[in-house]
């Protein structure tokens, strides 16, 4: 009787011990080709994933073997990558504009006054708000004027933003409310005149005296204008996007939506930069919860090169009376980084013109004074003079560029900086050549939302017509594997989170996605038809498009 008891006691240790050597975790996802961006690049074949985190990778046998699933995700030997990151976009533009006047691709002046009467049959607003139009794409490539809007929509104020969102087209009722004439004076702007009459055509801060009066939307319907925007945006493959320029009531219902658990994108976000939000946010510090980083503030030194807002230090090649604009006065640049160096934020200046680069890399260098770990940021370091670059290195300042914006703008860019300029312009390799690293982003909604089409334009230097065939200053041309990089690992560490997200590592947040292709390995022309199979954050399947 005795031994009868001690063998099943002996069973029962038995199970004990081999249900302790076996834990029962959330996921198991194998049969994959796991890029990890690790270190060494590796692939593997299985990640355990439990509570939202990454606790082994690995091969199949020895992952299965380790560990027991609640579900297992069969990838039938296709590519999983960690989740993309958006290192420069503006998330509650692109969301209102799903719900505004879309003139993206417009090709005249006549296609977006007919637009514009077709939406005002379906949307009865206060205001019309639209956004899209460049007029580099149209056989007339000068700006339009107002004439036909005021005879149409006399009564209706309209605002019709270029692509970029630095400049503006609007009728007059739009300027009667704003009280804009032909006195108007703006810092940092240009209120458009010819022949002793307004245009209609504001340029960079003269926009802003516009929006003031623009009625302000309803927490409800902002709210869903974010998640419709949300599930856009998950369905190409983002999991974080750095978000470049919101304020306060912004980032407090970014907070709501994470807690009540209805926005699952992570955020990055950039503070504008208001003397009020500096002064708030300042006295409270960087903070960071889940999905959320406050530890930045974005800042304008000027406009953009389409509409001639970009400040250069010579005049445009199109335009010999004009250098641009600088958006904020030095004085101001100068005393807040000296504030953010020392309250810890990071500053994110947008700088398109080499003026402008030049402005703020001065600044840095004053304030940072030799390498350091602050990894301040330059936004778009589009145009660049040949004597600033090593500035990027010797302060170890992070380029956070577009590389859509090269093949976007590739067509009249020469005309506007001349052949020599050029040649320092979109010079994405020469800037990651200078700290190893460089982040990569959309700037949506001037560009499309698609990582794929930013991962091309980096690697192949084409626009998705496959134009021009040996691609756009090819030099600058990123390799596959730093293409990936940017969108990943890179844009992690530009925002201080590389130790949580932007490679598929033990203790990382299980952020990835399935796609339908070996990006790395397919051929060029291919990789404009990638489709995402399914998007994780945080463990959590947040989109599929498959069973």
């Amino acid at each position: 009787m005795n031994k009868l008891v001690s063998f099943f006691l002996l069973i029962i240790a038995m199970m004990l011990i081999s249900c302790g050597e076996t834990p029962k975790i959330d996921l198991i996802v194998h049969n994959a080709r796991i890029y990890t961006v690790n270190e060494n690049f590796d692939i593997v074949e299985a990640m355990a994933i439990d509570n939202g985190k990454i606790i082994a990778v690995g091969a199949e046998n020895e992952i299965k073997n380790k560990y027991l699933a609640n579900e297992y995700l069969d990838a039938q030997q296709m590519t999983i990558y960690p989740g993309f990151i958006d290192a420069h976009c503006h998330y509650f533009g692109y969301a209102s504009l799903l719900q505004e006047l879309d003139l993206t691709g417009t090709k005249s002046f006549d296609e977006i006054l007919q637009k514009t009467k077709n939406y005002t049959k379906t949307n009865k607003q206060e205001w019309i708000i639209g956004r899209g139009w460049d007029q580099n794409d149209w056989k007339e490539t000068n700006f339009p004027t107002k004439e036909r809007l005021d005879k149409e929509f006399p009564t209706t104020p309209i605002l019709l933003m270029r692509i970029d969102g630095h400049a503006a087209l609007v009728n007059q009722k739009a300027l009667d409310m704003a009280k804009i004439n032909l006195k108007t004076i703006i810092t940092g702007g240009v209120v458009e005149i010819k022949n002793g009459m307004l245009t209609g055509i504001l340029i960079d801060n003269a926009i802003d005296e516009i929006k003031k009066y623009i009625p302000k939307k309803s927490k409800k319907d902002a709210i869903n204008e974010l998640l419709i925007a949300q599930q856009k945006l998950i369905e190409v493959g983002l999991t974080t996007i750095d978000e470049a320029g919101i304020d306060q009531e912004q980032i407090e219902l970014i907070e709501q939506l994470h807690e009540s658990n209805q926005l699952k994108l992570k955020i990055y976000a950039m503070i504008s930069s208001t003397e009020e939000l500096l002064n708030y946010y300042l006295k409270k510090g960087p903070y960071k919860t889940n999905r959320l980083s406050v530890c930045s503030f974005k800042f304008y030194a000027d406009g953009a090169l389409g509409s001639r807002g970009a400040c250069l230090l010579q005049p445009y090649s199109d335009d010999n009376s004009n250098h641009g604009l600088i958006l904020t006065d030095k004085s101001f640049l100068k005393k807040y980084a000296s504030l953010l160096y020392q309250k810890g934020f990071q500053m994110n200046t947008h700088c398109i013109g080499d003026s402008a680069n030049q402005l703020i890399l001065s600044i840095y260098k004053e304030v940072l004074k030799t390498t350091n770990d602050k990894r301040w940021r330059i936004e778009h370091a589009q145009v660049i003079d040949s004597s600033q670059f090593e500035v990027f290195a010797n302060y170890n300042i992070i380029p956070s560029v577009q590389p859509t914006h090269a093949t976007s703008d590739m067509y009249w860019a020469i005309n506007r900086l001349g052949n020599e300029r050029i040649k320092m312009a979109y010079a994405y390799k020469k800037l990651m050549q200078q700290n190893g690293l460089i982040a990569l982003g959309t700037d949506f909604p001037v560009e499309q939302i698609n990582p794929m089409l930013t991962f091309y334009a980096a690697t192949e230097r084409k626009d998705t017509l496959g134009n021009p065939p040996n691609g756009f200053q090819k030099e600058n041309a990123l390799t596959r594997q730093e293409a990936l990089k940017g969108m990943t690992i890179w844009a992690a560490m530009a925002n201080f989170e590389e130790k949580e997200k932007g490679s598929l590592e033990v203790g990382k947040s299980a952020d990835f996605v399935l796609l339908n292709q070996a990006i790395l390995e397919v051929e060029p022309s291919a990789i404009l038809h990638t489709k995402v199979l399914k998007t994780f954050i945080n463990g959590e399947n947040v989109y599929s498009n498959i069973q």
